[in-house]
C-alpha cells in the first residue's frame, strides 16, 4: 500500500461545500512506486496491442455507465457545468479510448519502410518499442481528459504509467483511479500519486523514461530545466493567448455566438480560449453591441441550465483580477462584467463575464495569458494588420479565422503562427483524435493525438534485414580493386540521367571482387 499523509478536505468552488477528502503520498513512497512500475512493465509490455485493448474496452463501458457520476464529481471538483462536463472532459475521454481502440493495432505493428537501391537485397523496417515508465502530470481545468488521454495512449504503447493529477481538482484524480481498478487493470500497471508540486518534483527526480505535461508555461519551464539535465525526453502542452479574426464577411451572428462561447466556457479556464478577438472596423461596433446584448443572457450559476460555472482556483481569480485593473487604468473600457474590486468571492469563485474595449498590446490583457471569463476586443482594418495582430504573442496554441472567403480564410490560416486554426468555429480542433496537438512558440513543445499520440511513447527502433545467404557485401573488406568501380557506380547513379547497363555493369564487377558473382556472370568493361 502507498503510504499517505494527513487528508486534506476538499470543498466546491461553485458551493463552498466540503464534497471529500484526501491524503497526499508521502514523498519517501515515490520511489517505491516506480519500482513497482518498473516490475508491471515487465509484463505489461510484452503483452499483444490487441491484449492490452480488453482492458480500455472495459473502461469505455465502465465510464458510459458512471457517466452522470463521474460529470458530478467534475462538476463539484472544478465548478463547471455539468454540461461541459460532460461535452468537454468526458466525450473526447471515451471518443479518445475509441481512437486508441480502432487504430493502437495498426500504429503500433512493425512498419515496412523504403529500402535504397544500394542496400538491395535487404529489407527495411520501424519498430515501436514502448519507453518504460511514463510519467503523466495534469491540469485542473480539464482534470478528466487532460489526463486520461495521455495515460491511455502510453499504456496502449506498452508503457506503465504514473499519473499526478493537480492538487486543486484531487477528487476527480481519486475518481480515475479508482476507475482503472474497477476496469481491472493489472497492478501497477497504471499508478497515481496525489499531492501537490513538491510531489511533482519527486517524481521528476526519479528519472521517468518519459515526461508528458501539461500546465502553464511557468511550471513547464521548471520541468524542462530539470529534464534537459537528466536528458529525460518529454511532451510539454502549455498555454496559448488565442487570437479569434473576424473579417467583416463573416456570418455576424455565428462568429458573435462563437467568440462567447470560446470566451467563456469552462469559465474560461482553457489554454484555447479565445483571449484576443480582433474584428474588422467596417462591423466593429455592430458586433460589439450584440456581443454585449448576448453575454448579460448569459446564466451563471451551479445547476444543470446555467451557462457559465465559477472559476476553479482560488489563485487564478487574483491574476483576471490584475489583467483586468491594468486594463481599465490604461484607458480600456469595460463594456460588461463589474469591477474587480465589487467582485463578491470567497467561499464561492464566480467571476462575471467581462468584455473590454478599447484595448491594445501595452496591456496586459492582450500579451499574458488570463485564464478567465474575459474577453477583450479591438478592431483592424486590413488583412495584413489581423494577422500582424494575431502573430504579436508569444504564444501560438490555437486560433480561429471567420470569413465565408475561402481563399481569405485559408491564406490567413496559412500565415498565422500557431499549433492549430479553426476557419468559422473555435476551440474544436483538439476534439478530433486524427488531428495532431500541440503549440508553436511558448505554447508548447510536441505533440500529440493523431498519428502519434501512441508512437510518442515509444522509441522507434530501425531495422535493416539480410536474408544472410552471402558470404559477404561488397563495401566490407578487402578494398583492393573497389575505389574506382565504387567512383564509376556512384557517378553514374546520382548524375540524374543514369544508364542502368552501365550501373550493372559497376554493380556485377563489385560482386565479382567480392568474391559474389559467378565467372560465368562476369562482365568487361
Amino acid at each position: 500500500m502507498i503510504e499517505m499523509q494527513p487528508a486534506w478536505k476538499v470543498y466546491s468552488p461553485a458551493t463552498g461545500e466540503e464534497i471529500g477528502e484526501l491524503a497526499e503520498t508521502s514523498l519517501s513512497e515515490t520511489g517505491f512506486i516506480y519500482e513497482r512500475s518498473n516490475t508491471a512493465f515487465k509484463t505489461w509490455s510484452q503483452l499483444a496491442v490487441s491484449e492490452r485493448l480488453v482492458y480500455f474496452k472495459r473502461l469505455r463501458h465502465l465510464m458510459a455507465e458512471k457517466m452522470d457520476e463521474i460529470a458530478e464529481i467534475i462538476s463539484k471538483d472544478t465548478g463547471k457545468v455539468k454540461t461541459e462536463a460532460i461535452v468537454a472532459d468526458i466525450m473526447p475521454t471515451l471518443d479518445g479510448i475509441i481512437h486508441i481502440e480502432k487504430h493502437a493495432v495498426k500504429s503500433l505493428a512493425r512498419k515496412k519502410a523504403a529500402t535504397p537501391l544500394l542496400l538491395i537485397g535487404k529489407k527495411s523496417y520501424i519498430e515501436y518499442m514502448p519507453r518504460g515508465v511514463v510519467l503523466i502530470i495534469s491540469p485542473w481545468n480539464y482534470p478528466l481528459q487532460l489526463a486520461m488521454v495521455p495515460i491511455l495512449s502510453a499504456a496502449a504503447a506498452g508503457n506503465t504509467v504514473i499519473a499526478k493529477p493537480s492538487e486543486i481538482t484531487p477528487m476527480v484524480g481519486k475518481c480515475m483511479e479508482q476507475l482503472f481498478i474497477e476496469a481491472g487493470f493489472p497492478e501497477d500497471v497504471i499508478q497515481f500519486a496525489h499531492g501537490g508540486k513538491e510531489v511533482g518534483a519527486a517524481l521528476v527526480e526519479h528519472n521517468p523514461d518519459y515526461i508528458f505535461f501539461t500546465g502553464s508555461v511557468r511550471t513547464g519551464k521548471i520541468i524542462g530545466e530539470a529534464v534537459a539535465k537528466k536528458l529525460i525526453p518529454c511532451t510539454l502542452e502549455l498555454g496559448g493567448k488565442d487570437p479569434m479574426i473576424v473579417f467583416k464577411d463573416a456570418n455576424l451572428e455565428r462568429a458573435v455566438n462563437g467568440a462567447l462561447w470560446g470566451a467563456f466556457t469552462n469559465s474560461g479556464q482553457v489554454c484555447m480560449s479565445v483571449e484576443r478577438l480582433y474584428v474588422e472596423r467596417p462591423i466593429y461596433d455592430q458586433f460589439l453591441v450584440l456581443l454585449k446584448e448576448k453575454a448579460r443572457e448569459l446564466r451563471q450559476g451551479a445547476a444543470p441550465s446555467d451557462d457559465v460555472g465559477s472559476m476553479t482556483f482560488p489563485a487564478q481569480v487574483g491574476i483576471v483580477a490584475s489583467h483586468i485593473k491594468d486594463a481599465v487604468q490604461n484607458g480600456a473600457v469595460l463594456e460588461t462584467g463589474t469591477d474587480p474590486d465589487e467582485w463578491k468571492t470567497g467561499r464561492t469563485l464566480f467571476l462575471p463575464p467581462a468584455i473590454l474595449s478599447n484595448v491594445n498590446h501595452s496591456m496586459a490583457i492582450m500579451k499574458e495569458e488570463t485564464f478567465g471569463p474575459v474577453l477583450p476586443i479591438m478592431p483592424f482594418d486590413d488583412e495584413e494588420e489581423a494577422i500582424a495582430l494575431a502573430n504579436d504573442s508569444k504564444y501560438g496554441l490555437n486560433a480561429s479565422v471567420w470569413t465565408q472567403d475561402d481563399v481569405k480564410a485559408n491564406r490567413v490560416a496559412g500565415r498565422l503562427v500557431t499549433g492549430a486554426v479553426v476557419i468559422n468555429d473555435v476551440l474544436v480542433s483538439v476534439a478530433n483524435h486524427s488531428l495532431p496537438f500541440g503549440g508553436a512558440k511558448q505554447s508548447g513543445i510536441g505533440r500529440y493525438h493523431g498519428e502519434n499520440s501512441m508512437r510518442m511513447f515509444c522509441h522507434e527502433k530501425a531495422i535493416v534485414k539480410d536474408s544472410g545467404m552471402r558470404k559477404t557485401e561488397i563495401q566490407w573488406y578487402p578494398y583492393h580493386g573497389k575505389y574506382e568501380l565504387f567512383l564509376s557506380l556512384f557517378k553514374e547513379y546520382f548524375s540524374g540521367n543514369t544508364n542502368w547497363t552501365k550501373f550493372g555493369r559497376h554493380y556485377l564487377k563489385l560482386l565479382k571482387i567480392s568474391g559474389k558473382a559467378k565467372k560465368k556472370n562476369e562482365w568487361d568493361n
